[in-house]
């Protein structure tokens, strides 16, 4: 029985048999199905209206967001289906699983503050590509009350309109960040033990992964410029750990070869928290990667100061 209060919004673009696969989980489980398209050239348009999802596409003089394209998404579900109670946000990449909607809104009935519930996130092919698997233990998170959510979440309509809804002028990093203005208007966050979504993040290449730990830093760095301040810090430890670990301790190693060749061994606290890290995880391959990935986001966070300093926005950072 398709659920009548709950309407799903998914957002994408070119994401050709991944977003047929999402448009169909979905259209087993609700009556209303709104697609936000940035730009595609696939067709992916065309696939959502033949699936019975109304289609929305953005307009191209503005830059393209995630934010922005769920919060059109979400605008058009209240305004034409002003009975509906919650709504699911899903990326056009992602399926749906059964019986998700179900155990999520029952978890939302059962607290009045609860605004956001979300669950297991998966990667179809984790076996596909060591950075898929990183992606897949990336969603494994702690169940119960949470900070924050990913793009993925079953959420009431009334909470995210008390908030105004997603921030559409943050390239990355967007669901933290209405989370955080959702705790602070009082409503709450949580995490349940059930299977939400499968996630094709198509992961194969270094470079992919490079960009894609680029973008959460200057997630965390814009994250932290906005709500850094006590009590919420938000994103200042991240920030800080990718500055440290990813420019502050190779530059002043490399530098410091100029005063004693001595200054190398600094570089051999990268070895040094790669095993630590590995023996607090069990997994070498992970803590590696942890590691390796603090020079891409000390990158991201790098160049969202400086295109602030520059009073420029930075377009999207795409790893697909």
């Amino acid at each position: 029985m398709k659920s009548q209060d709950i309407g799903v919004v998914i957002i994408g673009r070119n994401e050709g048999a991944r977003l047929i696969r999402c448009l169909a989980s979905v259209a087993s489980q609700v009556e209303t199905v709104i697609y936000v398209d940035s730009g595609s050239t696939d067709g992916s348009q065309v696939a959502a209206q033949d699936a019975g999802a109304t289609v929305i596409d953005l307009d191209l003089s503005q830059p393209f967001t995630a934010a922005r394209a769920r919060n059109a998404g979400f605008a058009h579900l209240v305004t034409h289906h002003p009975s509906l109670t919650y709504v699911q946000f899903i990326d056009g990449d992602c399926e749906l699983q059964p019986g998700w909607l179900a155990r999520a809104q029952e978890h939302l009935v059962a607290r009045a503050d609860a605004a956001v519930a979300c669950g297991r996130r998966r990667e179809r092919f984790p076996e596909t590509s060591v950075y898929n698997r990183l992606a897949d233990q990336e969603w494994d998170t702690p169940v119960g009350q949470a900070q924050y959510c990913g793009g993925d979440a079953l959420m009431k309509i009334d909470a995210l309109q008390a908030v105004a809804g997603f921030n559409p002028s943050l390239i990355a990093g967007e669901e933290p960040e209405l989370c955080v203005r959702l705790r602070a208007a009082g409503w709450t966050i949580w995490r349940v033990d059930a299977e939400m979504t499968l996630h094709d993040a198509a992961l194969t290449r270094l470079s992919q992964w490079w960009t894609r730990n680029k973008r959460a830093g200057f997630a965390f760095a814009e994250g932290a410029a906005m709500h850094g301040a006590p009590p919420e810090r938000h994103g200042v430890r991240q920030t800080r750990s990718a500055l440290i670990w990813g420019a502050v301790l190779p530059i002043v190693a490399i530098l410091g070869v100029i005063i004693t060749p001595w200054s190398l061994i600094l570089l051999l606290l990268w070895p040094a928290q790669v095993v630590r890290m590995a023996y607090r995880n069990r997994d070498l391959t992970r803590a590696f990667f942890l590691v390796l990935g603090k020079l891409p986001e000390a990158q991201g966070a790098l160049s969202y100061w400086w295109q602030r300093l520059q009073g420029r926005r930075k377009g999207l950072i795409e790893y697909k």
